[in-house]
């Protein structure tokens, strides 16, 4: 039996990379999947083209995390258009790089306002909709833990801010019948964060098993976490790093 048969996601940040992973894979596991992109609508076409090729539906929605308003209403359209709403995947995120005395106030904002603030939006959103069994994954970072190199302060914050949100979380829905869990990657391979490079090759002599990981196992790890195994777990950030830092 797949994991997710016959359920509903919303995904934000969707269209490519790691959401875009997450997205085909809640599809095979038998989910329709609604997920929103910030501009890049030719991805997002050609992705719920595929999903709609594998016999599962998909719709994109236009939809910038940086408006609490429009992920809301991003939220409402995904339970219009399917009708219903099971999964909720935070994955949508942004990294500017700045130490405190050089990092302009609105980028500051313009993070805080897109890793933390849209994740608890979309969660406010979603909690009218979803039932008994329904599961809430947001898309942290072992930043959050371990920030080795310069200039990554304020990023770690934002991340940190998600673990005890998802702690904190797990008590208002535990008790519903609803889990939420943080996932933390360490570096992985998508268009913003190459795996060649000499950033890369720096950041893999803090990985223990040496490469960057894939979109495909951080998705792998969304559907543990979705599916009908992992009802225990909750309130947990659990890391898929290679052994960052270890």
């Amino acid at each position: 039996m797949s994991t997710a048969s016959n359920r509903t996601a919303f995904v934000t940040g969707g269209s490519r990379g790691i959401g875009a992973a997450i997205v085909k894979r809640l599809a095979a596991d038998g989910s329709d999947v609604a997920f929103t992109y910030a501009s890049d609508k030719k991805s997002a076409d050609q992705l719920v083209e595929e999903i709609q090729k594998s016999g599962k539906k998909a719709f994109a929605i236009q939809a910038d995390s940086v408006s609490a308003e429009a992920v809301a209403a991003a939220v409402e359209q995904a339970v219009t258009h399917f009708g219903r709403l099971d999964i909720l995947v935070n994955n949508a995120g942004i990294a500017i790089w700045g130490n405190a005395s050089e990092m302009p106030l609105e980028d500051f904002d313009k993070m805080v306002n897109i890793n933390v603030r849209a994740p608890f939006v979309a969660i406010k959103a979603a909690s009218k909709h979803l039932k008994s069994g329904g599961r809430i994954v947001n898309i942290g970072s072992i930043n959050a833990n371990r920030m080795p190199f310069e200039r990554g302060g304020v990023y770690s914050m934002t991340k940190a801010a998600i673990q005890g949100m998802t702690r904190g979380f797990a008590r208002d829905f535990g008790p519903l019948g609803i889990t939420i869990n943080n996932i933390q990657p360490g570096p992985v391979n998508t268009d913003m964060n190459a795996e060649t490079g000499d950033f890369a090759e720096y950041l893999k002599t803090f990985i223990a098993v040496g490469r960057y990981g894939k979109g495909e196992e951080i998705a792998a790890m969304v559907s543990y976490l979705t599916g009908p195994d992992s009802g225990y777990v909750n309130g947990s950030s659990l890391d898929i790093d290679g052994g960052f830092g270890s």
